[in-house]
């Protein structure tokens, strides 16, 4: 997240949280893409992890970025940790081991997603260059140990790095050794967020699958193709996962609101002092009796800080963000938001896949979910594979682009950036595979030629 959020409004009720939520929706006409992603920062030199510090560091490659930008600085305790748009509403945050993110504008098509993220690569290349810094686009450090990986000056990070191994055994890989893409979208209702929420719920794996991209652990194939994805299955049971209850009637706006006030907090954040809350309640901060800050009362910028720390598979904030796919090379990077507009915003599409998956139990949504990390497209649900459910879903995402008639310059609709999609579908296998292909042929065993292949 870039920066957090800054709303002083204080929350009487419960019912204020849910009208938050409520004012996330929109018309149709108002509907947006936001494309987020993450990318290696690595010394060309040696291949090792960029430090913050130092002239040629991650904080002086912040510093050139907003002298070529003009975008206003994120500074927290005197450290330079991001960069804001103020016009368009981009981005530019670190994640905790330096992984370098970029938070797309919210725009209108593809199109515009994809030529955001080229003049974004073309500028953060034009100041890394002279810095020998290289980006490395992979869903998992394919050599890096932890201990090896410096930790960003962010007060919420050095929060959950000490909360993180007590409550799962790869919260801190999580942190510190993976990248990903994420795409959000919007609602116009609450009927529409659940029907959008419990449609790419039950698709996230499959999107886990096309996007597999984090073989390699500390130099070695690690026995899965997204070691990422199974990352998260042992990282914080109370915030992650598939949301089973998303699916039981009732479910709106209450009910999500009423998950988010179960899962603990991290921290409070006071003027740019962040205070170690976590473990502890959200309500207890809205009744004032929070141990840690007794008398103090939460926020809606707690509430929007809160709901950040939140990590299922689909998120909901003032729109859904879809947070299965491991990051990768830049020319799969927009077919992500690609697959999900074509079946989120086109009624027929939605349609369809929803009726692909709303017979699947949640017992048959989890143990897929389970499963694809290792198994990728040879993962099945109800008797199909997932190579059969990407070909079936790529196919509803190209018919939803296509009637959706958002053109480029060349007059070829959205779904052109499917292309890389539908490769991988051809040939049967994850770009882990690939990777491993690779790996056990021309690289001779070595990952080091990632860094040469999959740098942007």
């Amino acid at each position: 997240m870039a920066r957090d959020q800054v709303d002083m409004t204080p929350i009487e009720t419960r019912e204020d949280l849910v009208a938050w939520l409520e004012a996330g929706s929109k018309p149709r006409s108002q509907f947006r893409i936001g494309t987020e992603h993450e990318k290696f920062v690595f010394r060309v030199d040696g291949l090792h992890p960029v430090s913050y510090e130092g002239h040629r560091g991650i904080r002086t490659l912040l510093e050139g970025m907003q002298h070529l930008l003009g975008w206003e600085p994120i500074v927290e305790a005197g450290n330079i940790i991001g960069l804001f748009d103020v016009t368009g509403g981009g981005a530019i945050s670190l994640e905790p081991g330096g992984q370098f993110e970029l938070s797309g504008a919210p725009v209108e098509t593809v199109h515009q997603t994809c030529s955001e993220l080229m003049a974004h690569l073309a500028q953060v290349k034009e100041i890394a260059r002279p810095l020998g810094i290289g980006f490395l686009g992979l869903g998992m450090t394919p050599n890096w140990s932890r201990d090896q990986i410096p930790m960003m000056p962010k007060g919420r990070y050095r929060i959950m790095t000490s909360y993180m191994p007590k409550v799962g055994k790869h919260g801190l890989d999580m942190m510190y050794r993976t990248c990903t893409v994420q795409t959000n979208i919007d609602y116009s209702s609450e009927a529409d967020m659940v029907k959008k929420l419990r449609v790419s719920l039950a698709l996230q794996p499959v999107a886990t699958a096309m996007f597999a991209n984090s073989p390699f652990t500390e130099g070695k194939p690690n026995g899965f193709l997204s070691f990422r994805s199974e990352i998260w299955r042992d990282t914080d049971a109370e915030r992650t996962g598939m949301l089973p209850w998303a699916f039981e009637p009732g479910m709106g706006f209450e009910r999500y609101v009423d998950y988010a006030l179960g899962v603990p907090m991290y921290f409070v954040k006071r003027g740019e002092r962040y205070i170690d809350v976590a473990g502890q309640s959200f309500r207890d901060l809205m009744r004032g009796r929070l141990q840690s800050l007794p008398g103090e009362r939460a926020t809606m910028s707690d509430w929007a800080n809160h709901l950040s720390t939140i990590f299922p598979e689909v998120r909901l904030k003032r729109y859904l963000e879809m947070r299965g796919a491991d990051g990768g090379p830049w020319r799969r990077l927009p077919a992500l938001p690609a697959y999900w507009v074509g079946i989120l915003y086109d009624d027929d599409s939605l349609d369809a896949a929803w009726d692909l998956v709303k017979n699947w139990s949640a017992a048959e949504r989890q143990k897929l979910r389970d499963d694809v990390p290792k198994l990728g497209f040879r993962a099945t649900i109800a008797g199909h594979k997932v190579l059969h459910l990407a070909e079936t879903t790529i196919a509803l995402a190209q018919k939803g682009l296509a009637r959706r008639q958002r053109l480029d310059a060349r007059g070829q609709d959205e779904g052109t950036y499917l292309r890389p999609l539908q490769e991988c579908v051809a040939r049967g296998i994850t770009p882990a595979e690939e990777l491993l292909e690779r790996f056990h042929g021309p690289w001779r065993h070595s990952v080091e030629p990632a860094f040469k292949e999959y740098a942007y």
